[in-house]
């Protein structure tokens, strides 16, 4: 099965510490071959499929070098100082407190993984000093990355829970958006439990990392006096008018682009720093702009070899009549797709052609249905090598290259919430 092989290659090759991008591409071409198809071809298909994800790829080296002048202007440091203040020897709030404000990000303030290079860097001096584990800042990010587009249908839900809906109607099984959120809400437990054993349990105990200093640092609480500077008005404004702009344009790249013009215009930064800032916004986020490239092209080579539709049928003549093999085996499909792919988003379509004729055939209810969609579609996003949902936190934690994508990321993650939306995805198949 080309899939499952390709799957494991990929995730063979990152746990061993190979490049990421590399991995993608060594995964396509075994996909490809064994799917019968020439290494030619198949780099062919993972090229052209590169533009898939152009947009995002974009806007993350934008958002780096936004990243960059926010932490030139001196306001991240103010932030920083605060949180020193109140949270001193209080590791697991802090975290519980980047797990909630992660969670803005897909509902309240959709911005997705936009607030954490900015966010996320200057704190890590305040980490280093609390000594926290930092798989458990990675488990709370992409949880809030996660979770709340599973539950909530509102900003990123909606879309995502829009996304389940229009795929069940397009295969057959009439719903409404209203059907979506009440079935995934028993996966959405499931994290939130995966989320408390990794905070209170396996990442609790204190981490040495060595204090490493980046970027424009405040040095003493005197010079953060309680009145903002222009530079630090300049900043939220174009904060203020990036996150307008992106909800009224539904692009982020404009939005940070128009928050680059006001900030300069406020002097937050001045006109000489522009390549220092792009500069800095390619270190920062160039990495995870090509792997998303290159995701996207591996996602392609997927879906033009039918290795996904071959795997599903495979699958049917394992299932025979049982709806709990059915239900298991499905999102088990599921995880290794996106494990491929990186997206939850653009899982659900891929894999809802199959799944819900053969939900129909199994028996199961359309709120089980919409439970197989959608945990399927979102297992495998938490844990992915090329998934924004690890490459973000990644971003963040690893600004002082202290954290490993791999190890510190991707590992953690999927152990505390795939591990849950299997077992509590399987459970809501089988109640609902």
């Amino acid at each position: 099965m080309p899939v499952v092989v390709s799957v494991l290659v990929m995730t063979v090759l990152c746990l061993l510490k190979l490049n990421v991008i590399i991995a993608l591409i060594i995964s396509a071409l075994v996909a490809g071959v064994l799917s019968g198809i020439s290494m030619t071809e198949s780099i062919s298909l993972l090229i052209a499929g590169m533009g898939g994800n152009s947009e995002t790829a974009l806007s993350y080296i934008l958002l780096g070098a936004l990243a960059v002048a926010i932490n030139k202007s001196g306001i991240a440091n103010r932030l920083v100082i605060k949180l020193s203040k109140s949270l001193k020897d209080k590791r697991v709030l802090f975290v519980l407190i980047i797990a909630f404000i992660s969670c803005f990000s897909q509902n309240l303030i959709p911005v997705h993984i936009a607030f954490i290079p900015i966010l996320i860097p200057p704190l890590l001096g305040v980490m280093n000093k609390l000594k926290i584990d930092r798989r458990a800042v990675a488990c709370a990010l992409t949880f809030g990355l996660k979770a709340p587009y599973i539950m909530l249908p509102v900003g990123f839900g909606l879309i995502f829970h829009n996304t389940i809906r229009d795929a069940l109607i397009d295969n057959g099984m009439p719903v409404t958006t209203k059907m979506i959120w009440k079935p995934l809400l028993i996966p959405g437990v499931g994290m939130i439990i995966g989320l408390l054993l990794a905070i209170f349990i396996a990442y609790r105990k204190p981490r040495e990392y060595e204090d490493i200093s980046f970027g424009e640092i405040a040095a003493t609480d005197e010079e953060q006096s309680s009145n903002m500077t222009k530079e630090e008005v300049g900043v939220l404004i174009g904060a203020i008018v990036a996150f307008a702009v992106q909800l009224l344009s539904d692009s982020l790249a404009l939005g940070i682009l128009t928050a680059l013009l006001v900030m300069l215009l406020f002097g937050s930064f001045k006109f000489k720093d522009i390549d220092n800032l792009m500069d800095g916004g390619i270190r920062m986020m160039g990495f995870i702009a090509f792997v998303m490239l290159v995701a996207s092209g591996y996602g392609n080579v997927l879906r033009e070899t039918g290795a996904v539709e071959a795997l599903v049928n495979s699958s049917v003549e394992l299932i025979g009549g049982s709806k709990l093999l059915g239900a298991i085996l499905m999102l088990l499909i599921g995880l290794l797709v996106t494990m491929g792919i990186g997206t939850s988003f653009g899982t659900v379509p891929i894999i809802a052609t199959f799944y819900v004729p053969l939900c129909i055939q199994l028996g199961f209810s359309p709120a089980a249905t919409i439970a197989l969609v959608g945990v399927a579609g979102a297992l495998g996003d938490a844990g992915s090598p090329a998934s924004d949902s690890t490459l973000g936190p990644t971003s963040g934690l690893n600004a002082d290259g202290q954290h490993d994508h791999i190890w510190d990321t991707c590992v953690p993650t999927f152990t505390f919430f795939n591990i849950p939306l299997l077992i509590f995805g399987t459970i809501a198949a089988m109640i609902l």
